[in-house]
């Protein structure tokens, strides 16, 4: 995809958001000059779905770029990218929580994290159950996970072109951040993505993850 074309489809996208929603313009697969192109439009958020990728190109880039992880990170990973990483989007598992907390306190940092919670139906898709997501919560609340913040919370509807069928999941994470919020405010709410971003914006979110709409398809599969 041309230089032109992004820059197209990336004003299309940011017309399109409130002013209030955050996009994650999601580059995996995606070169690191094309992403300096986004870059340069004033884009500072990208989104990374693999560890390996994210390493091979995060010191190609500008130091000022926010890293978000939003893919299935595997714990025995978090280790190559609690230096520098933003934000992990995709925390499904208690173990994996406690092993962000490990590596953030040896870089003395703290590492924002978004509870991803399973909304969809389909079996293949990673995520907390309800009860999981909120024990959590509680358990950060009560101080445990120093080195962490929890920023919010992270769902993916089930792939369909049934409209009402994401929309019911959409709004069914916007009511469990919603109580969540009642014991602590959080932040962020991630949904939606390509395909379905306008419809999670009217379901309450208040970040999206973008990719093909800006970049075009993928540059090759990993």
């Amino acid at each position: 995809m041309s230089s032109k074309e992004i820059n197209t489809n990336y004003q299309r996208v940011k017309n399109n958001l409130p002013d209030d929603v955050q996009l994650v313009a999601v580059s995996k697969t995606h070169p690191a000059e094309k992403i300096m192109e986004v870059y340069s439009l004033g884009q500072r958020i990208f989104g990374e779905n693999k560890v390996q990728e994210l390493r091979e190109k995060q010191p190609l880039l500008p130091k000022d770029i926010q890293w978000h992880l939003i893919g299935h990170l595997q714990t025995n990973k978090v280790k190559y990218i609690a230096d520098f990483i933003d934000t992990i989007q995709s925390v499904d598992s208690a173990k994996l929580l406690e092993e962000i907390d490990r590596q953030a306190a040896k870089h003395n940092r703290k590492i924002k994290i978004l509870l991803q919670v399973k909304i969809a139906e389909e079996e293949s898709k990673f995520g907390l159950e309800i009860h999981e997501a909120k024990e959590l919560f509680t358990d950060w609340l009560n101080g445990n996970y120093p080195n962490i913040q929890i920023q919010g919370l992270m769902g993916m509807a089930t792939f369909t072109e049934n409209k009402d069928q994401v929309m019911k999941e959409f709004t069914f994470l916007k009511q469990i951040f919603d109580k969540m919020c009642l014991q602590k405010p959080l932040k962020i709410l991630s949904m939606g993505m390509s395909d379905d971003y306008p419809l999670a914006i009217t379901c309450g979110a208040n970040s999206v993850r973008i990719g093909s709409a800006i970049f075009g398809q993928r540059q090759y599969d990993l």
